[in-house]
């Protein structure tokens, strides 16, 4: 059972789900499914996601109370406990059936190892977008420190790009202020990276959210800030040359760096020149690459 759980995690948690009694009418109930007293249960405490807003929890409570809980709870077996589960996806379903007075929830037993299990609980909320960035970039953080998975394989796993993991897990690095805003949401995940290597991140952050900043001016205050520049490589021009720009050159500038949320630079040589894009990271560079191919 196992070796046939892990199989499946590259293709995502809907299979597995699909196989244990997902939402979907067509979807058949797996034979394995049976309700237990909800006090056999337990949360994982290895669960990336940590906040369960009690609204939500709330609204899902009210729609237990009539329709029930339609998609089972996948859970595993606690070693040396009987009638003892561990919650591998389905905390917040659990939750809010305390919250609708529920004394049983349907389960569905699987068999899986640590590290499978930690990575059902990323995919589940990564797919439906419950983490917050923190919690996502630890969950990451989690898999590669604990269970050695490359950045490529967690990217196959949660079906996202290696450069999305990566610039998620280097959140991690952020002081604790930064990610405690990020994980209270009052800064989103297009903010943070763009705090990555700024020399004062938490007053950058503190004046992102005074400000109200969005994702692309949050990118060029990082600019403003002094994110470290390469020292300059012998220059195909000199310095009075590149301050004796025309007005032209400038304006064409200005507008290339404000759609592209990036500093940009051109540079006219006879009989053509260059346009030089500066990015900070990967998702930037993939930014840019998207757009470029969607015309």
């Amino acid at each position: 059972m196992a070796d046939e759980a892990r199989s499946r995690l590259g293709r995502g948690l809907a299979s597995l789900i699909g196989d244990v009694g997902g939402e979907a009418a067509h979807i058949e109930r797996p034979r394995n499914q049976r309700k237990v007293p909800i006090e056999f249960l337990k949360a994982n405490p290895r669960n990336p996601r940590r906040s369960f807003a009690d609204a939500e929890l709330g609204e899902l409570s009210d729609s237990i109370k009539q329709r029930g809980v339609i998609q089972p709870i996948v859970v595993r077996a606690i070693k040396g406990v009987q009638d003892r589960y561990e919650i591998i996806a389905g905390e917040r379903r659990w939750r809010a059936s305390q919250l609708a007075g529920l004394h049983e929830v349907p389960i569905v037993p699987v068999e899986v190892s640590d590290s499978d299990a930690l990575e059902i609980m990323i995919i589940e909320n990564v797919q439906r977008e419950d983490l917050n960035a923190m919690e996502e970039a630890q969950g990451y953080h989690a898999l590669a420190d604990e269970f050695k998975r490359s950045q490529e394989e967690i990217a196959k796993i949660v079906g996202k790009s290696r450069s999305h993991v990566a610039n998620m897990m280097r959140l991690t690095k952020l002081p604790n202020e930064v990610q405690a805003l990020i994980a209270k949401g009052d800064l989103s995940a297009g903010h943070a990276r763009a705090l990555i290597g700024v020399p004062d991140p938490l007053a950058a952050a503190k004046r992102i959210v005074a400000e109200g900043l969005n994702v692309r001016q949050a990118e060029a205050l990082a600019h403003e800030e002094g994110v470290p520049e390469r020292k300059p490589q012998k220059p195909r021009a000199s310095a009075a040359a590149r301050i004796a720009k025309d007005a032209d050159t400038l304006a064409l500038e200005k507008r290339v760096s404000d759609a592209l949320g990036l500093a940009v630079t051109v540079s006219h040589r006879d009989p053509g020149g260059t346009v030089q894009i500066s990015y900070r990271n990967l998702e930037q560079l993939d930014e840019v690459v998207r757009r470029l191919e969607g015309g």
